[in-house]
């Protein structure tokens, strides 16, 4: 679809980009030419998936363990990612969600989604960003939100505030960056199952069909969201900025995706709540 060297001389950092949503995209860019970074918290994960990128690719993939929740953490990460060179692309994927009745989210369930998805995304932006302005040096920002910055999203309100926060992050700093080189912008992705979201967000009694749903009829195919990351990353994309490109079949257009909690019972809800409190044991 693109030309093989579309990425080449780009040095490009993705969060949580060891699994799922994120190692898809790695996969896309190391195929198209770039250099690659990922980080997250589990060392073994980035590892593994590095070592069958440089066995499969031959690319150039280099990890970094970090929490992205902590400030100081990100700023020691940018400080020694450009010991070797700048970066050219922050791509912030990591993120954290989970169904439940929000007046039973307790303020640290409701901080372990904000903390990830809009802090760690707000730092790793504020770190990348000033050293692109200091050094005079131009770069993109590609935010992975949700289609709840659109409709909003019953029963995963932090999570749908917390990208909401990014979306309003990535207009504003379109205006404010842009005339120093810098370009956000961002991908609303709806159906890519992936373990980890299906886990938090497809608990057992949810309705089976929601691919079928779609007006395509179907689910995303992870390779179809890396191709559009790739292309906004691009200088091909040059001209794109402060946007969200929703990616979902059309979905948003009929339902937001969580009418089918509404008609649970409060004993479905029970069994989540203690399924989700067995996951933190």
């Amino acid at each position: 679809m693109f030309e093989k060297g579309l990425l080449a001389g780009k040095r490009i950092l993705v969060t949580g980009g060891g699994s799922g949503l994120g190692a898809a995209m790695v996969h896309r860019f190391v195929e198209l030419g770039a250099e690659l970074i990922i980080c997250g918290r589990r060392l073994d994960v980035l590892e593994a998936t590095a070592a069958k990128l440089r066995a499969d690719l031959g690319g150039k993939v280099d990890v970094i363990r970090c929490d992205i929740r902590d400030g100081a953490g990100v700023d020691a990460m940018m400080d020694a990612i450009w010991r070797t060179a700048p970066l050219d692309v922050l791509v912030n994927n990591a993120a954290a969600t989970f169904v439940a009745q929000t007046e039973h989210l307790s303020f640290r369930a409701a901080d372990a989604v904000l903390a990830p998805t809009l802090h760690g995304a707000m730092y790793c932006t504020l770190a990348a960003g000033k050293r692109w302005i200091e050094a005079g040096h131009r770069g993109v920002v590609l935010s992975i939100l949700s289609t709840s910055t659109i409709t909003g999203r019953a029963f995963t309100v932090p999570s749908a505030m917390a990208k909401s926060a990014i979306l309003a992050m990535t207009k504003s700093l379109a205006v404010e960056w842009g005339p120093k080189g810098i370009r956000t912008v961002a991908i609303a992705p709806g159906a890519f199952p992936t373990a980890g979201a299906v886990g938090q967000l497809r608990p057992q009694g949810r309705d089976d069909n929601w691919g079928s749903r779609n007006p395509l009829g179907r689910v995303g195919e992870h390779g179809e969201l890396a191709n559009l990351a790739s292309f906004l990353i691009s200088d091909s994309a040059g001209y794109i900025n402060g946007e969200m490109v929703v990616q979902d079949g059309g979905a948003h257009l009929r339902s937001s995706g969580a009418e089918d909690l509404l008609a649970w019972t409060e004993a479905q809800w029970e069994a989540q709540r203690m399924a989700r409190s067995k996951d933190r044991t």
